[in-house]
């Protein structure tokens, strides 16, 4: 990859067309090249194990190499699918106006892969539950390591995806807030979107200041900007806000970049993603 391109995982999942369709999208407001990304996991396909320390085939050398075979059948069977999801892929985005999209194909873990290539990643698209997740209420681990692992943006998509007319960003007058705002106000992602700033808290005097010079900054970057000061925990008012106004995008930071990020899940981030209806774009 030459350009920063927007990179989008696709795998199996019902997610995977989403995160194609915003990919293309985000290509085509950014200007920039599109890539499409399948990791293979070794855990799922780990061709030609070694099978001589297992008890009763010491001896029977036949059942050996039959069970490596089939671990070389199912890897290669995992590459040709991979490389029919990343041709999937490739023709849904063409189909929409995007021309020649990349595509990468890497065994490991996704976390690995994506880290190998972070540098040319200007945008980072990927759906909220892969097709290894299970049927609970959790996120997919690749998801959580993914988005606590990379130092780019992230878009995480719902199963459909549609572009944007009116962006929650969730402001809390921190540091890292105040640069979520200046970002949003560059970037051509969110250009001529309704911004919606929203703090949730007691606001004293400083913070509405805070808050006002925020929505200032939008207004005067081209945005329609609406401001509002909620009351109660972040994350159901966050989505009850979310709910009344319509909002089809949610824009908030990431986990703070201390060694605590590594370890603990359970943050208003995380919460925030695992309940959105709509796609949650992660800053820096």
């Amino acid at each position: 990859m030459t350009d920063r391109t927007i990179a989008a995982c696709i795998d199996g999942s019902a997610y995977a067309a989403a995160a194609c369709d915003a990919a293309v999208w985000a290509a085509a407001r950014l200007g920039a090249p599109c890539t499409f990304v399948h990791v293979i996991s070794r855990r799922k396909h780990s061709a030609a194990q070694d099978y001589s320390g297992q008890i009763g085939l010491g001896s029977r050398e036949h059942l050996r190499d039959e069970l490596a075979e089939l671990d070389g059948h199912r890897a290669r069977l995992a590459r040709e699918r991979g490389t029919d999801l990343l041709d999937g892929a490739a023709e849904r985005a063409e189909a929409a106006g995007l021309a020649q999209p990349a595509r990468i194909q890497r065994n490991g873990e996704l976390l690995d892969a994506l880290q190998h290539v972070e540098d040319d990643i200007r945008l980072l698209v990927i759906g909220k539950r892969g097709e290894s997740a299970g049927d609970d209420d959790h996120l997919g681990s690749n998801l959580e390591r993914v988005i606590r692992g990379v130092s780019c943006p992230v878009l995480i998509t719902t199963q459909a995806f549609t572009p944007p007319k009116r962006v929650l960003i969730a402001y809390d007058g921190s540091p890292t807030g105040e640069n979520l705002i200046q970002r949003a106000a560059a970037t051509p992602l969110l250009s001529g979107i309704e911004a919606h700033l929203v703090f949730v808290g007691h606001a004293d005097d400083k913070r509405r200041a805070g808050l006002d010079k925020a929505a200032d900054t939008l207004t005067r970057a081209g945005a329609t900007t609406h401001t509002a000061v909620l009351s109660g925990e972040v994350e159901p008012a966050l989505h009850a806000y979310q709910h009344e106004q319509g909002c089809d995008l949610m824009v908030m930071g990431a986990y703070g970049h201390t060694r605590i990020r590594h370890m603990l899940v359970g943050s208003t981030t995380t919460d925030m993603i695992r309940r959105a209806e709509v796609p949650v774009l992660i800053t820096r």
